[in-house]
């Protein structure tokens, strides 16, 4: 049967596969936040009930975000306030994954100034790690000159508050010896109105800066989903992923053997579908939730 070309909005999937089945019901979902399931401070429609959907079908449910600045517990009130109920361990932020990635392969690093939000910063204390603040590590007249102190990382990630002073002190804790690692490279960071720019645009001025290129945790790299498959015990081919951005969630989820299903309420829009190849091409596309919904066979109230 040929491929299906079909987009006519909601609730009528755009389906890019070989055929027009719907997709497998998969063990374990792996949804993207910003652009999937809110924008900014606002619920996308249909995500609540595409997530209750899922849960009553007996699917495990996980929620990875590139977004570092907040901490999980933070991002299970937040969903609160979408209708979606979640717990803890179901949170996958960036500086989760990166706390997983240090503790599994750089056992070693126990001293880390942070570049980030004050949620990063929570979550690295809490983790075990001796975590400073980029702001806090040097002197307020500092000029250039060598830190007083050495550190084993700097981890880097979005960071609202970041100045040329902070971007200096962290460069020169990586020239210094300091392990490079960002939480994530994301040029974009979404807002209701539109686009802000996203941790990728500080960890280019630190690469600059410091002339060393830094280990990126966070989507596009595959081990955040790998970290998710290993929590959860469930294989890559019963996994699906469903993103909103194909150079971030698609590209991720083909590194790490998932299918994906690319959501057209963030990032991505059907002009930009057409052209997606490669590693940014999904197995599927839906007009938002509901439309996801109904590839998945699921019936939402």
């Amino acid at each position: 049967m040929p491929a299906s070309r079909k987009f006519a909005g909601r609730g009528a999937p755009y389906d890019r596969r070989v055929d027009d089945a719907p997709i497998p019901r998969p063990a374990l979902v792996i949804f993207d936040l910003d652009g999937v399931v809110y924008r900014g401070e606002e619920p996308i429609p249909g995500a609540a009930e595409l997530v209750d959907a899922l849960h009553a079908a007996g699917c495990t449910v996980r929620f990875a975000t590139n977004n570092s600045m907040s901490t999980r517990q933070a991002f299970v009130a937040r969903l609160a306030k979408q209708g979606i109920r979640s717990e803890p361990e179901e949170i996958v932020t960036s500086t989760w994954a990166t706390i997983q990635y240090l503790g599994a392969h750089a056992p070693d690093v126990r001293r880390v100034m942070a570049v980030g939000a004050d949620g990063m910063v929570t979550e690295l204390r809490r983790a075990g790690y001796a975590a400073l603040h980029v702001r806090e590590a040097a002197p307020a007249d500092w000029s250039g000159q060598p830190l007083a102190e050495r550190y084993d990382a700097v981890v880097a990630g979005l960071d609202p508050s970041i100045d040329y002073r902070t971007v200096g002190v962290a460069a020169t804790a990586i020239r210094a010896g300091a392990r490079f690692v960002a939480t994530n490279a994301d040029a974009r960071y979404v807002q209701p109105d539109g686009f802000v720019p996203g941790a990728g645009a500080i960890i280019a001025a630190l690469e600059t800066a410091s002339g060393v290129e830094p280990l990126v945790i966070g989507k596009p790299q595959p081990a955040m989903f790998r970290a998710i498959l290993e929590s959860t015990g469930i294989a890559a081919d019963d996994a699906l992923v469903i993103g909103d951005n194909p150079d971030s969630d698609v590209v991720a989820a083909r590194r790490a053997g998932i299918r994906v299903l690319l959501v057209l309420t963030g990032i991505a829009d059907e002009i930009q579908v057409s052209s997606l190849a490669g590693e940014r091409k999904p197995d599927w596309v839906a007009a938002d939730p509901s439309a996801a919904a109904a590839l998945l066979g699921l019936t939402v109230s």
